[in-house]
Parts: structure tokens; sequence; C-alpha cells
């Protein structure tokens, strides 16, 4: 709550071209709150950090209503280019403990990003975001059942392909008790 409130004042400061007064603000923000929030970073209303500590905020980020971030999120550029280069969060997306969105990537309105997920390229609305890579594994839209979301594994990505096994052993073996099943007598 005090991080986002010394935000508000500091953002205010930033829109009327009082730059050092506004980084002032901010630092003695990360200092007291653990919580780095970049004066230029817009922020909605009802925006919720939840055990907010090492959460990072870059200046162009763009942060939509009823957003919720967890601790260690890094909402954070990929570029020292003076243009648009850090997200745009969308109205009620959560954001998980330790997960990293980076560049001047669009996070759609109702998206979940899971713990510990890098992402890097655009996330559609109603989507769920997990892993290192960062894949879609399901989306929903508000008040409808999930829709999932078929993926082909790049040839790199080893940890697709372990599951795809696993499926496939455990389909055999679900195969072979069914039949053993009905070839008793």
């Amino acid at each position: 709550f005090h991080a986002v409130q010394m935000h508000r004042i500091a953002h205010g400061l930033w829109t009327r071209g009082h730059a050092f007064s506004a980084r002032f603000v901010s630092h003695v923000n990360r200092m007291f709150t653990g919580i780095e929030i970049h004066p230029g970073a817009t922020i909605g209303r009802r925006f919720v950090i939840d055990h907010g500590m090492s959460i990072v905020i870059g200046e162009t980020t763009e942060i939509g209503d009823d957003v919720m971030l967890y601790q260690g999120v890094t909402l954070g550029g990929t570029s020292l280019e003076h243009r648009k280069r850090h997200p745009t969060v969308g109205d009620r997306v959560v954001v998980g403990a330790g997960a990293k969105v980076l560049g001047a990537v669009t996070v759609g309105a109702g998206a979940r990003v899971g713990a510990g997920a890098i992402v890097v390229k655009d996330v559609p609305p109603g989507a769920t975001v997990v892993g290192l890579t960062g894949r879609v594994i399901d989306k929903h839209m508000d008040g409808q059942p999930p829709m999932i979301v078929h993926l082909e594994a790049s040839k790199d990505d080893s940890a697709v392909r372990v599951l795809e096994v696993l499926v496939d052993r455990v389909q055999q073996l679900e195969e072979r008790v069914n039949g053993d099943a009905l070839s008793a007598p």
C-alpha cells in the first residue's frame, strides 16, 4: 500500500517535469519498501502487491486496473533506447512470484502469469502462461471454462518432450492393464 501511494506521488512529480524530485521519492520508496517502481510507470486503480520485496517495475510500464503482483516480479525492459521498452499489463492480470515479463510485450486482460515464468512474447487475453519459455497452457474468459491450447514443442524444449514420453508410457500401461483385465476368466 505504502509503495503504491509513494509511487503515485513520484509519478505526479514525473508527469509535471520534476524528474529529480520524482526520482528522489522513488529512491526513498525503494529504501523503505524494497519495491522499485520507476516514477514514469503508469499504474491503474486497485493495484495490489502481495509480499512486495524485490518487485521491479520499469519506466515505460503500463499497468491496468485490478492487477496483482506477487513477490519478486520484474516488469522490465530489454533495451536502453528511449521508446516503449517495458510491458503493458491489462486489467485483472495476476503475475506470480518470481515471474519476469520483459520487453515491450502486452499481457492481455484477465491473463495469469505463473510463478517463475519468463515472458518475452505477447500473452493473449485470458491465457495462463507458465515455464521458462512462457508457454500458453490454457485460455479462459470470464465465466467460461478453460480452453486447452495444444502447442507443438520446439526441438530444444526438453521438458515438453519428457512429458510427451511419460504420457505415451502411461497410455501404453493403461492399455496393457485394460487388455489383461478383459482376457481374465
